[in-house]
C-alpha cells in the first residue's frame, strides 16, 4: 500500500452485524488504554499476536470452505494467510524492540488462546462479522501507531534504530529508526483495514 493512502477512514455501521463489531473493537480499546497507558511498544507487541489470528483463522476457514463447495476461493485464501505473515512480522518486529517480560509473555499466550477461540466461533457463526471486526481492530491499529509517531515526533520515545528483521522485511535503508518503521507498520494496518470492509461488504 502507498504511504500516502488515507489513513483517517471509518466505516460506519449501517447494520446489527457492524454496531456488535464496533462495540466489540470499543470495549478492548477501553482495556488495552487502561493496561499500557502510552506504553506503546508494549501495547504493540501484545496487539499484534491477537492481530495475527484473524488472517489465520480466516484462511484456514476459507480453504476447507472452497475444498468442501469445490469452488474458487477468489484469492481469499491467500490474501488473509499473507495478512497473518504480515501481522507476525510485525510481532517480531516489536519483540525486538520492547523486550517484553515474562508477564507479558505470559499474557501473550492467554490473550491469544481465548481470542484465537472466540474469533473461530465468531467466524463460523458470521464471517461477515468477523471481518468487520477486523476492519475495526485496524483502524484503531493505524490510530494507535499515527499516536506512537507522534510521541517519537515530540521527543516522548525514543527515536532507536530499528532492528534487523524490519530492515530485512520492509527493505528499509541501513540506517532507518523507529519512525520509520511505525510508517510502514501504519500503511500494513490501513491496507488489512481496508482488505477486510471489503470483505464484509462483498458478504
Amino acid at each position: 500500500m502507498p504511504l500516502n493512502s488515507p489513513l483517517e477512514i471509518h466505516h460506519q455501521p449501517v447494520d446489527l452485524s457492524d454496531k456488535v463489531a464496533l462495540a466489540l473493537t470499543k470495549l478492548l480499546r477501553f482495556f488495552a488504554d487502561r493496561f499500557f497507558s502510552g506504553r506503546y511498544g508494549h501495547r504493540a507487541v501484545v496487539l499484534e499476536t491477537v492481530a495475527a489470528v484473524p488472517g489465520m483463522v480466516g484462511g484456514a476457514l476459507q480453504h476447507l470452505r472452497s475444498i468442501r463447495l469445490m469452488k474458487s476461493d477468489q484469492g481469499w485464501i491467500k490474501t488473509l494467510l499473507d495478512e497473518a505473515e504480515n501481522e507476525r512480522m510485525h510481532l517480531m518486529t516489536f519483540v525486538e524492540i520492547a523486550k517484553p517480560n515474562r508477564f507479558e509473555r505470559l499474557l501473550i499466550v492467554l490473550a491469544q488462546g481465548i481470542f484465537y477461540n472466540c474469533f473461530f466461533i465468531l467466524y463460523l457463526i458470521s464471517n461477515k462479522t468477523a471481518h468487520r471486526l477486523v476492519g475495526y481492530f485496524e483502524e484503531e491499529a493505524v490510530y494507535s501507531y499515527t499516536e506512537y509517531l507522534a510521541g517519537i515526533d515530540s521527543g516522548i520515545y525514543e527515536n532507536i534504530a530499528a532492528p534487523q528483521i524490519a530492515i530485512d522485511y520492509w527493505k528499509l535503508p541501513p540506517d532507518a529508526t523507529l519512525r520509520d518503521v511505525i510508517i510502514v507498520v501504519r500503511a500494513d494496518e490501513a491496507n488489512h483495514r481496508d482488505v477486510n470492509h471489503d470483505f464484509a461488504d462483498q458478504l
